[in-house]
């Protein structure tokens, strides 16, 4: 089962490559317009994050793990794929990740950003947004990296807010 899970998102991984990576000039759709002051990373950088973070999905959760080897809790996942695609490392906390970066309103969501959850004031949980409504994360003792989707059932309910560095 999770063979296949890790398969599929491998396959999700190629969409992503044949929609966004192919070096064309001209493309079918137009690209959304971005405020500059939110246009820090590059579009490749950006990209090269998400395929990273769905690289990883199927890996163990461990809590306060960081590395591959040694699994991941949400925020040593964000740490690992930012540290490798970017350079930049960025806060080991959720809470720290919550005020990282530039605030992203949801129609200007972009792959890279982060997705931070939490209800009132406190920050519970943090992904990676990877395009069409979904994102990567490390979810919960016991579990693996996974592809899930914003709008689902639970997710939907959480609060969530996005973040660019």
């Amino acid at each position: 089962m999770r063979a296949l899970h890790r398969l599929a998102c491998v396959a999700y991984a190629a969409t992503l490559l044949a929609l966004g990576g192919c070096g064309s000039t001209s493309s079918p759709l137009p690209s959304p317009i971005r405020s500059p002051a939110l246009s820090t990373l590059s579009d490749a950088h950006a990209h090269d994050i998400a395929i990273h973070a769905l690289g990883l999905v199927g890996t163990p959760y461990r809590y306060g793990g960081n590395t591959p080897d040694a699994g991941f809790d949400c925020s040593g996942l964000i740490g690992y794929v930012y540290r490798h695609r970017v350079g930049t490392a960025p806060p080991r906390t959720v809470a720290q990740l919550s005020g990282w970066g530039q605030q992203v309103a949801d129609g200007e969501l972009r792959s890279g950003d982060l997705v931070v959850f939490g209800t009132g004031r406190v920050a519970s949980h943090a992904g990676i947004y990877v395009g069409d409504g979904r994102f990567v994360h490390a979810p919960s003792s016991g579990g693996t990296v996974r592809l899930d989707h914003l709008q689902s059932r639970y997710w939907a309910r959480q609060n969530a807010s996005f973040r660019r560095l």
